[in-house]
């Protein structure tokens, strides 16, 4: 997992793709944490994002590198209840002003099953980062 944060990293934002009924949604973030093992993300539970991965969790992440390289990772969303995640994630992105008891916004932290991820060159056919 760590070569798909290392990416991640070095990208800083990236865009998580879903569908709305049959219209795709692309939209830019920038939260992920690695933790237990799992590359893990965010989304606010009261945002459309989460309701669209909540009725349909196939997803796709996209990053792009300075170097050119972009990141493919494809694959279901499953969505961590464990608050141990979620209080992290908010720790690390400096989200305490969004998420909090004041404001009652929750943050929803997902991670990606049966994924698939591949570091592509600009002229290449792309690097299994999973295997």
């Amino acid at each position: 997992m760590s070569k798909i944060t290392d990416f991640l990293n070095e990208a800083g934002v990236f865009f998580l793709a879903t569908v709305d009924g049959n219209q795709p949604k692309l939209r830019p973030l920038g939260a992920h944490i690695e933790m237990d093992g799992k590359v893990l993300f965010g989304v606010g539970e009261f945002k459309d994002v989460y309701r669209q991965m909540q009725a349909n969790p196939l997803v796709e992440i996209a990053a792009c590198k300075k170097d050119g390289h972009w990141l493919r990772y494809t694959g279901k969303a499953v969505f961590e209840t464990d608050p141990k995640y979620a209080e992290a994630m908010i720790k690390a992105a400096h989200l305490e002003e969004i998420y909090n008891d004041k404001t009652g916004n929750k943050l929803g932290i997902f991670r990606l099953e049966d994924a698939k991820a591949v570091d592509i060159a600009v002229m290449g056919s792309g690097t299994d980062l999973l295997g």
